[in-house]
């Protein structure tokens, strides 16, 4: 059953939150050792993962809307906005410093250069504690990472894959992880490493900075900004009755 809290984009149950309701009752259910699954959903998340959609109707999974275009189909299926833009590069660091305590991190994913500098700043720029980290090449291949991570003794995973692997190794293995918390995050250790620029302020506020990020990475990004952008149009409105 559709939370009704959310908002269905091409058959995915979008929450439609803000980042203060959304970080209280993470926590909460940190607090009470319940497992939350969190996935930032832009229209690339929406095209890629297509074929995780069933097992994404899942009470311990959280979608929570990221991008310019999520909007747009909110309002062109349901006559709605979401209430807030909830990338995982603004929520992930504000998520942290809602928690009374500093909570335990491991870092899966990206580069081991990126990784290194991505643990200093999430220790020392955001005073959280680095319990383990794994690059997203060999290191995720390891057969004992998961027993790895659970003797970290980790509150939170955060997974830097891309989609959709990332979604796709959160939800074939969160049910053996011990950490509470399992989000997947995308460029955000890129970011926290400064390997990939933020656009200026005022770039984020009129929602271009996925015009900042195409400049910056036509090659890797022009496809996702145009052929994926109509593939995920053509998504919303051929299940726009499910959507409904």
């Amino acid at each position: 059953m559709l939370d009704k809290k959310s908002i269905l984009v091409a058959e995915f149950p979008v929450r439609e939150t803000s980042k203060d309701i959304l970080a209280t009752e993470i926590l909460q259910r940190m607090a009470v050792h319940k497992k939350s699954i969190l996935f930032f959903a832009n229209t690339n998340f929406i095209v890629q993962c297509r074929p995780l959609l069933k097992e994404m109707h899942n009470e311990d999974v959280i979608i929570v809307n990221d991008g310019v275009g999520m909007d747009i189909a909110a309002f062109l299926l349901h006559k709605k906005k979401f209430k807030s833009n909830l990338n995982g590069t603004d929520f992930t660091p504000y998520f942290f410093s809602q928690s009374k305590q500093p909570l335990r991190v491991f870092l899966l994913g990206g580069k081991s250069t990126v990784l290194d500098k991505a643990a200093q700043y999430l220790a020392h720029e955001l005073g959280q504690i680095v319990v383990g980290r794994c690059d997203g090449y060999d290191g995720v291949k390891n057969p004992n990472l998961i027993e790895q991570i659970n003797a970290s003794a980790a509150d939170v995973v955060l997974v830097a894959m891309g989609n959709p692997m990332q979604e796709q190794w959160v939800l074939n293995h969160y049910q053996a992880l011990d950490a509470k918390l399992i989000a997947g995050v995308g460029a955000l250790f890129d970011f926290w490493a400064g390997d990939k620029p933020r656009a200026p302020t005022w770039i984020q506020k009129i929602r271009m900075e996925w015009f900042y990020r195409l400049c910056l990475e036509p090659k890797r990004l022009l496809k996702r900004y145009t052929l994926d952008i109509l593939v995920f149009l053509v998504f919303c409105f051929k299940y726009r009755k499910q959507s409904a």
